[in-house]
Order: C-alpha cells, then sequence, then structure tokens
C-alpha cells in the first residue's frame, strides 16, 4: 500500500491534446516512503488550482501535519494567453494573504510571481515544499483515467483502493517520533512552541513561591513578569528582530533618568516656566485649567521624557558600524516602536513602585499591614497590566514618528511634532478620564491601544525589512 497518492482533480476536465502543449504538476518534496516516489499534483491549463488545509482545496493537505499552512494558502494559476513559439505555457502561484507567506525559492512572494521550471514552492517557513515542473507532449497524445499523459509518468496508485480526496496521509502504522513528539521538534520546539516564553513565565513562577512573606520582593517580581507580558505582546505585533538587550537597556536608562537631575530640569521647564504645574489643583479647578495643565505637566513632559532613550538609540545608530548600527539604531518606524514602548516599561515600573504603591500603602496603614499590602498589590496589577493601554500606548505611538522621521527627513520636524501633540492629548484623556467616568476612562483606554495597533499595521507595511517580518495574527 503506497504511503502518499494524488487523485485526479475534480473540477477540471483534460480534453484530448492536440500538437505540442505544456503539462505542468507539483511534486511534493522530501516524502518518500517505503520506496513509492513522490506524489504529483497535475496543473490544469485554463483554471487555477488552489493549495490549504480546507478539504475543498484542489490541493488539500493534511491540518495535523501542517500547521504553518492557512486554510486557503495559495493558488497556482495558468496564464492564459500567453505561449511560446514551441507550445510552451506558463503557469504562477499566487499568495491568498497567508498567514505564514509563500515562498519560491527562499523569496518570499508578494502577490504573484511566474514560475520556472524546477522551482521550489514553500508554504511558510519549514513547511510543505512543491516543485513546478512542465514538460511538452507531442501531438495527440490522450491522458490516461488520472489526467496524466500516458507514458511520461507514474503516480503509483494503487488500484484497489477507493478514490481518495486530492490530499496528502499519513500511513497507518504509528512511529517513533509520533509516539514521543519532542524526539522529532528539535528547532520548531523553541521557533513555533513558545518555549522562551513559558521559561520565562515557569522562572518568574518560582520566583514569586520564594518571594512569599515578602511583600517588596513579591511586587518587584510581578510587575516584572506583566510588564514583560506587555513587551513581549507588542515585540510580537511588531514582528521586527530586536535585541532583548537592547529594550532592557532603554526600560533601564529611563527608569534611571527619573532618579537623575534630568527629571528635575524637565519639571523646571514643564512645571515652572510651562503651566504644567499640578500641585495647586483642587477640587474647585475647572475642567479647562485642568486639562491645560494636564497636558504640559503629563503629557507633554513625560512623553518627551520616555523618548529620551529613543532618541539616544537614533543617534548612536547614525556612529556604529554593522551590524550594531542596525541592532541598536531606530532606521524605520518599527524600530521607534519597540523602543518607545520599552521605554514606557521602565517608567511604568518606576512611577509604580516607586511612587504609587508606597504612596497607597502609606495611605492604607490605618487599616492594618496586611490590609495596606493589600491595597497596594491591588493598585499595582490593573497599573501594570494596563499598559498595552496606558504608557506603552502613547510612547510606542510616539516612537512610530521618530522612526517615520527617519525614512520622511525632509519633513521630520512636522512628523515628530504631530506625533508627540498626538500622544500627550491621548495620556492628557486618560489621567483627566480617570476623574471624570470609568466608562470614559475605559473608552479612552480603547482609543489609546487603537492608535497604537494602526501604528504598528502601518509601520508593518512601511517597513524597509517586510520580507523578514514574523508578526503574529491575533484573532
Amino acid at each position: 500500500m503506497p504511503t502518499f497518492w494524488t487523485d485526479p482533480l475534480p473540477r477540471h476536465t483534460f480534453p484530448k491534446m492536440s500538437g505540442i502543449q505544456s503539462i505542468a504538476f507539483l511534486r511534493l518534496s522530501g516524502r518518500k516512503h517505503l520506496g513509492h516516489r513522490q506524489p504529483y499534483y497535475l496543473l490544469s491549463p485554463t483554471e487555477p488550482i488552489t493549495v490549504g488545509r480546507d478539504l475543498r482545496c484542489d490541493v488539500s493537505l493534511d491540518a495535523s501535519l501542517y500547521r504553518s499552512v492557512s486554510r486557503h494558502h495559495a493558488k497556482i494559476d495558468p496564464i492564459l494567453g500567453v505561449e511560446a513559439p514551441n507550445g510552451k505555457r506558463f503557469w504562477q502561484v499566487c499568495d491568498l494573504n497567508s498567514r505564514n507567506g509563500t515562498f519560491v525559492n527562499g523569496a518570499r512572494v508578494q502577490g504573484c510571481q511566474v514560475l520556472q521550471v524546477g522551482d521550489r514552492i514553500m508554504l511558510g517557513h519549514n513547511g510543505p515544499e512543491f516543485i513546478f515542473e512542465c514538460q511538452l507532449q507531442p501531438a495527440e497524445q490522450r491522458l490516461d483515467n488520472s489526467g496524466v499523459p500516458l507514458g511520461t509518468f507514474s503516480l503509483d496508485l494503487d488500484p484497489t483502493l477507493p478514490p481518495p480526496k486530492n490530499r496528502v496521509n499519513l500511513e497507518e502504522d504509528v512511529s517513533l517520533t509520533q509516539l514521543f513528539p519532542i524526539l522529532s521538534t528539535g528547532r520548531e520546539l523553541t521557533h513555533k512552541a513558545y518555549l522562551v516564553p513559558a521559561i520565562v513565565t515557569i522562572t518568574f513562577v518560582v520566583l514569586l513561591f520564594l518571594a512569599i512573606g515578602n511583600p517588596v520582593l513579591f511586587n518587584l517580581l510581578l510587575a516584572a513578569y506583566l510588564a514583560i507580558a506587555a513587551l513581549y505582546f507588542i515585540y510580537q505585533l511588531c514582528g521586527k528582530q530586536k535585541p532583548w538587550w537592547l529594550l532592557l537597556a532603554v526600560a533601564t536608562l529611563t527608569a534611571l533618568i527619573l532618579i537623575s537631575p534630568i527629571l528635575d530640569l524637565f519639571t523646571l521647564i514643564f512645571h515652572d516656566l510651562l503651566p504644567g504645574d499640578l500641585s495647586n489643583t483642587n477640587a474647585a479647578t475647572s475642567f479647562g485649567v485642568l486639562l491645560i495643565k494636564m497636558f504640559f505637566g503629563a503629557g507633554l513632559m513625560e512623553e518627551l521624557l520616555k523618548a529620551v532613550p529613543v532618541f539616544i538609540a537614533l543617534g548612536l545608530g547614525l556612529r556604529l558600524r554593522s551590524p550594531f548600527r542596525t541592532r541598536v539604531g531606530v532606521w524605520e518606524p518599527l524600530d521607534g516602536i519597540l523602543l518607545g514602548a520599552a521605554s514606557a516599561v521602565g517608567f511604568s515600573l518606576m512611577e509604580t513602585l516607586g511612587v504609587y504603591v508606597p504612596a497607597t500603602y502609606k495611605s492604607s496603614l490605618l487599616g492594618g499591614q496586611e490590609a495596606a499590602q493589600l491595597a497596594g498589590l491591588q493598585l499595582l496589577i490593573p497599573r501594570v497590566l494596563g499598559l498595552v493601554a496606558g504608557h506603552m500606548a502613547y510612547s510606542g505611538y510616539f516612537g512610530y514618528f521618530i522612526g517615520l522621521s527617519v525614512l520622511r527627513s525632509r519633513q521630520r520636524w512636522l512628523i515628530l511634532g504631530i506625533g508627540l501633540c498626538t500622544a500627550a492629548s491621548l495620556h492628557t484623556l486618560w489621567n483627566v478620564a480617570g476623574m471624570l467616568s470609568p466608562v470614559f476612562l475605559a473608552f479612552v483606554g480603547v482609543l489609546s491601544y487603537a492608535f497604537l495597533g494602526a501604528a504598528i499595521l502601518k509601520a508593518r507595511a512601511l517597513s524597509p525589512t517586510r520580507s523578514q517580518n514574523f508578526a503574529t495574527r491575533f484573532l
């Protein structure tokens, strides 16, 4: 019994051939078992065929084997009306907006690409690979009942089998790697199974168990884990490779700025010289005055402060040599978003653990030490979890404009001005919304994240390294 088989494509009819004509087919590569040949899929000269995991596809791949393949991944189109003098016809492969992309000879297909004999078509990274082959057949050659030219090649069909679906199947005998999957996954385990995030999570779980009874350490570990998870979420959405040591350095630098004389300089400018002093606000302060104070004292000041490490990375990238120049620098909007989000992590952790949690703890001590610790923990969790709709959203959004100003340097100052004012406005709305209504606060949070998400999508579209993007689609 053959391990693999093919079936004639049910939609297409292959008429009697006259003259010299092209017979094209796909051959599934790397699947030889028990001495049988690799399966072939004949291509129609008049109609496209689809390839994917959906059973309705002309070439339907086993979903349990090929998880990286989309339901409707790609199609092979005959190019009608174009024919060489010797009768040779042409086909093209088109990606159907698949999740993991379609590759021809290692290069990702953008739209459609004309196929040449011997081209290797891979569905996703390390996915199934097909080889495109084409033969010229003599006149009056007829096809057998499988749609295959007589006397050319055999598909190793077993006549005793019932007509199967046009798909690849596993043999019935179970293999050792099926019984012990860890023996065969290898590299895919780290790249596709989120092994590193799992290791980080387990490490923090053990550390949190050890920190029980030490509230300060417990809060620090919990806040760090939640912040790392939020940053990882944005990292996956961006899909741009950026060293984690750089993101950690940016977050650390922002935290250090908050305890340095630089903060005093920012306070002098925005609180004393500009109308951003929030110390003298009270219940009698009008909404308009409060909005102006929040815009200068919180929005503009904090967004510029968090952008300092991003601008430093931009400057370093201009001076360093390869490969550090591309790893460290800000060369496109995705770089700015990632570094801005990392800066927000350092700012939020320092602000939450250094200001808000201690203040809440002190104000709740009248109810006892345990009640004060619980109050601090209850404040910490939503503040850090809200990073993707808070500080990370504002800083990442401004970071998009910093990267965009590099790509569009002629309008640098206009771009930076619009980005800073928009990020500061979102920040101001969030601060003011908390004083008005929880419903309005939720609306502003969703709006802020929507701005960041839109910036990420646009940054991916503008990215000079778009073909290397690994962004995950969150449904």
